[in-house]
């Protein structure tokens, strides 16, 4: 198999993964495709063809990535066409981005908590439930940090081959 080949069956597969972690099908294909390019940044078109899917699928595929922040939309001076690549910080930001779901979360158990007995399976469940989210609202922010401390000392830098 030719190296160009190969390339876009591991992104049709890692889309598949995605795909089974929740995300729309387009979507996990759209961010397979911004990972496996060699491309500084493309257009919806150039997805669109990549992908061979319609416009429509694309343009929804895009939105979504967008709004967590996963690509961002960049200035191309004399085109006029919008062109989109992966942002350098993509995973921390959509890491970032689900502090409000885990929020809401802990807020719902909290609901639940209110309204169950004590010493009832529910509110044992719900109370589970609350601690976990309070454990991850709490050390995401230390996780980060040092992600991005990490990122700034170089060494995920150039350890592609870690086989």
């Amino acid at each position: 198999m030719d190296d160009e080949h190969g390339r876009w069956e591991a992104a049709e597969r890692l889309a598949l993964v995605l795909t089974e972690g929740g995300l729309q099908r387009m979507a996990a294909r759209t961010l397979a495709m911004f990972l496996f390019t060699d491309l500084q940044s493309v257009t919806a078109g150039e997805i669109g063809e990549r992908l061979a899917a319609s416009a429509g699928a694309v343009s929804g595929a895009i939105k979504s990535l967008l709004a967590v922040g996963l690509i961002e939309r960049l200035p191309a001076p004399g085109s006029r066409r919008e062109h989109y690549r992966l942002r350098e910080d993509a995973w921390a930001t959509l890491f970032t981005s689900q502090n409000t779901a885990i929020q809401a979360m802990l807020d719902a158990a909290a609901a639940g908590i209110e309204v169950t007995r004590t010493g009832d399976p529910a509110h044992e469940r719900l109370s589970r439930m609350r601690d976990f989210y309070e454990f991850l609202l709490a050390e995401l922010p230390g996780l980060l940090h040092r992600w991005h401390q990490h990122q700034q000392s170089g060494q995920s830098a150039g350890q592609e081959e870690r086989r």
